[in-house]
């Protein structure tokens, strides 16, 4: 019977959820704000861990490219404080790079929610339209 999730997994899971707890509690960098971690891939031979992170709030491309230099930097110092809670014989290598995939989406869930918005006014004028066009057909019949 195969395994359900690989060890890579897990460890990626339990990195995930200790890099989130460590940037926020030991990180004091004014460049750096808010950081989500979205995700962790861990290589086959645990060697590179890739840490996805966004920023709360953030649009500006060059403090987004400041702060994950500031986490980059920080990744010697992570690395060590993940040592001491993830039991492993060694921690992967943090590589810290920004994940564009939830803004995007948040991009394409508003083009849609205002695709959607200008469908229901096209359809509430065109029947705005019939209704009023129908009322002056009878309005000017009747008064010849």
């Amino acid at each position: 019977m195969a395994r359900e999730f690989h060890r890579t997994d897990r460890v990626a899971d339990a990195m995930r959820r200790e890099l989130a707890q460590l940037i926020q509690m030991e990180v004091r960098d004014p460049r750096l704000g808010m950081v989500n971690v979205n995700d962790v891939e861990v290589s086959r031979d645990f060697s590179v861990a890739k840490v996805y992170v966004t920023f709360v709030g953030e649009d500006d491309r060059a403090k987004i490219n400041t702060a994950t230099d500031v986490l980059n930097k920080a990744a010697g110092f992570l690395r060590s404080q993940l040592a001491r809670t993830i039991q492993m014989r060694t921690i992967p290598r943090l590589q810290f790079i920004y994940d564009e995939t939830s803004v995007r989406g948040q991009q394409l869930s508003a083009l849609i929610d205002k695709a959607v918005k200008a469908d229901q006014k096209h359809r509430q004028d065109d029947e705005e339209d019939k209704s009023t066009g129908a009322d002056s057909d009878t309005g000017d019949s009747g008064s010849h």
